[in-house]
């Protein structure tokens, strides 16, 4: 039988929430991001002979509020508006003490370190689950869709940040007829834009964030290990093999040995300094600044070389005309930054900053010659200040503007709407005429006639009603099952 289309429409609004992308994500965060933040910091150092802490898991629990008595109770959502307060749940997290090498376990415990404001309808909130008559009794409104947070008694929603997919080869031509193969190398610390530029004549030239003018790439493939002489067998154009012969042949890097090349590195970014330290900085740019998702330590030094090969490669193909220049405004190379994300971001940042504290409040506890306990030396309002005031600011540590925003509650269609917004990161006051306009890949995932007047035209948008937005996966698995089938 035919549907009309509302009935399609009815029947999935029923059966999914219009900020399901939003609650998903912040969930995700919960489950996963927090840990692997705390994992990719997880040992601090401070400047004490044999002593460091090592963290282990971290852990949340529901939502509670310290009354001015001491006494601890669970809060629901509609106090916290009512009484100006933030609805967030306390953190806790494992450490185990480290003296001279050796793990104390028998020392090991759990500190709270904070607290961290928590999604409406999230998990962790306790309406989630709740049918119409346990909200309604509980005081709280059964149409409510959630998916934002409650910071000092103000709603705030955090708008979804549009942005170039991270760890992908685009492909552009220039102006000044060069090609650019560029790579937004992401970590969870970190995010490096390098970028490997063909010249019209076919010189290649790399940039990476300590580097401003381009380097020589021949000279930077033979610092990670390449031999220079192995090059062209990896490729198959004999156009590009050219480009390669060519750069090979005028490249100083030709009769360099790795560890010369490396010198002549550290001689280029660091002049006028000591041999010891050249080489030390030329090391960090490589293991640090160039690719640095595919490693930081001195073993992913090949797979560098042979992935800034493949980008050279990728200009050539574009110069050549062999394979068309990528389309920066195409959706997909573009992702969504939600709730989750944005909160690992900010979570990575406060975390980083209560590392920094606890090695100071050691440092002075051991200069002051007084016993040394981990848990003495935390100071949880680090950590719940800094989120706090990233939350009710919406200055985010990347430096974005706008990200936390006042919930709109002018009417239920607004409210809808603002929960569903998508920034564009690119400045209002430039005319980026192209990122303005609607693309054809659009359709189906943006409202094409959606959009503010003014400054903010075609770089706000919302997500079309019946879009679904996924929260990513984690990409180790695959890369070893892929491993395993021997496809990579």
């Amino acid at each position: 039988m035919f549907m009309d289309t509302h009935d399609i429409l009815e029947s999935y609004l029923l059966s999914s929430s219009m900020v399901q992308q939003q609650v998903e994500s912040y969930n995700r965060f919960v489950r996963i991001g927090m840990q692997r933040v705390v994992d990719s910091q997880n040992l601090v150092e401070p400047d004490v002979s044999g002593f460091a802490i090592k963290f282990g898991t971290i852990r949340l629990e529901p939502p509670v509020i310290i009354e001015a008595d001491s006494s601890t109770r669970r809060i629901m959502p509609n106090e916290a508006l009512a009484r100006n307060l933030t609805y967030s749940a306390p953190l806790y997290i494992t450490y185990t003490p480290v003296v001279s090498g050796i793990e104390k376990s028998d020392a090991a415990g759990e500190a709270f370190i904070g607290e961290i404001p928590v999604m409406v309808k999230s998990d962790l909130c306790y309406t989630h689950n709740m049918t119409k008559e346990q909200l309604t009794g509980e005081g709280e409104d059964p149409d409510d869709p959630g998916g934002y947070f409650i910071i000092k008694g103000t709603e705030r929603v955090l708008v979804g940040v549009e942005d170039l997919a991270p760890n992908r080869i685009i492909c552009t031509r220039e102006k000044n007829n060069s090609v650019t193969a560029k790579v937004f190398s992401t970590t969870v610390n970190f995010r490096a834009r390098c970028s490997v530029t063909r010249d019209e004549y076919g010189i290649f030239k790399v940039v990476f964030p300590t580097i401003s003018k381009g380097m020589d790439l021949m000279l930077i493939l033979r610092a990670l290990g390449l031999q220079l002489k192995e090059l062209t067998e990896e490729i198959e154009n004999n156009e590009i093999k050219n480009d390669v012969l060519l750069n090979i042949d005028l490249s100083k890097a030709k009769e360099m040995g790795p560890s010369d090349a490396l010198l002549e590195i550290g001689r280029l970014s660091a002049p006028n300094q000591a041999k010891t330290y050249q080489e030390k900085r030329a090391e960090m740019q490589l293991d640090t600044y160039i690719l640095p998702h595919l490693g930081t330590k001195a073993e992913a030094r090949k797979a560098k070389g042979m992935y800034l090969l493949r980008m050279a490669e990728r200009a050539s193909l574009v110069a050549y005309g062999y394979a068309k220049s990528d389309d920066k405004d195409h959706y997909a190379n573009k992702r969504i930054k939600l709730a989750g994300d944005l909160m690992e971001e900010l979570f990575n940042n406060a975390f980083k900053f209560l590392v920094r504290d606890i090695k100071y409040h050691i440092e002075r506890t051991t200069a002051r010659g007084r016993k040394l306990t981990v848990r003495g030396n935390i100071n949880a309002d680090t950590l719940t200040e800094k989120i706090l005031y990233s939350m009710g600011t919406g200055s985010w540590p990347a430096g974005q503007t706008g990200v936390s925003q006042v919930l709109d509650r002018t009417n239920f269609n607004s409210t809808m709407a603002h929960l569903r917004r998508v920034k564009s990161p690119l400045a209002k006051k430039h005319p980026h005429f192209k990122a303005r306009d609607v693309h054809g890949t659009h359709i189906g995932k943006l409202c094409p006639s959606e959009t503010p007047e003014g400054t903010e035209v075609g770089l706000t948008r919302y997500l079309a009603i019946m879009t679904r937005v996924t929260v990513g996966a984690d990409t180790k698995t695959l890369e070893e099952k892929l491993a395993e089938l021997k496809l990579v």
